[in-house]
């Protein structure tokens, strides 16, 4: 079986890892734009051969494309026709404006979804095999997807061991951003404001593992975070607004010294953890 790849980054090379510990029976075809990628991707295995356009995936049985939600949106129009078994995967974080751009003559080919998972670092020597692995995976708009589009994405979601949970694109956006897009926001803010507070030797001296977890996503993509942030603009200021509005409580405890509402607060935040343990 074909399987294209455009984006040979964490998650197309995650996702080639998982496949070929499933199964043999997949030739890789990658596409990227960083030659690096490409060379590394090929280096690793991730790959068999690298192409350089979207014609020549146009014969493969699956297309997956994980790259940023702009470049998805853009390779989707500039498919074209394609054979009627095709599959064709976007791993975008946002889905309603991808799943409203593409193309109506394509549009039964692709099965919208989203991989609850992924780490700070990125390129293809970031890819790690397991990183599918009892991870939620999010299908959107189903109804919009071909019948055997649908089936072929979810056995090749069940088969690397993802759970499946369906949603309709605009809900799925409107949750991502309070899960996942705001966790972001704040990870970059929290950064930005030790930085412009603290000089090197302090941050190193005295940051622990409370701060580094925190920290840690601030490390992600800028490239790809923009194209998110643009792309779920509404949902995301929705999200800072909700947050901000949390800290401005916390805020007033403080200034006011009151902190037996301040304990029974962050006791209802400890609760947080009673639904994801």
């Amino acid at each position: 079986m074909k399987v294209g790849i455009v984006g040979l980054g964490l998650m197309g090379g995650s996702l080639s890892l998982a496949l070929k510990k499933h199964s043999k029976d997949y030739y890789f075809i990658g596409l990227d734009h960083n030659e690096l990628h490409c060379s590394q991707a090929l280096q690793l295995g991730l790959v068999d051969e690298i192409c350089t356009s979207t014609e020549a995936l146009k014969s493969c049985d699956i297309i997956f494309l994980s790259i940023p939600v702009d470049g998805i949106i853009s390779v989707s129009q500039q498919l074209g026709p394609l054979n009627d078994r095709c599959t064709v995967i976007d791993l975008g974080s946002t889905k309603e404006k991808i799943s409203l751009s593409i193309p109506s003559d394509i549009r039964h080919h692709f099965v919208a979804a989203h991989p609850m998972t992924g780490t700070e670092k990125f390129g293809p020597t970031a890819a790690l095999e397991d990183l599918y692995t009892d991870k939620v995976v999010v299908l959107c708009d189903l109804e919009k997807s071909g019948v055997h589009q649908q089936n072929v994405a979810k056995k090749l979601f069940t088969d690397i061991g993802m759970n499946i949970v369906c949603m309709d694109a605009k809900e799925h956006d409107r949750h991502a951003a309070f899960i996942s897009h705001m966790p972001h926001a704040i990870s970059y803010s929290l950064a930005n404001s030790v930085m412009a507070q603290e000089d090197s030797k302090s941050i190193v001296a005295l940051a622990g593992g409370g701060f580094k977890d925190m920290s840690r996503i601030a490390k992600s993509s800028p490239n790809m975070w923009e194209d998110i942030f643009r792309q779920n603009k509404s949902n995301v200021l929705e999200a800072i607004n909700s947050f901000q509005s949390e800290l401005k409580k916390c805020q007033k405890m403080v200034e006011n010294e009151e902190w037996e509402t301040l304990n029974d607060w962050m006791r209802e935040a400890n609760t947080l953890h009673d639904i994801l343990d």
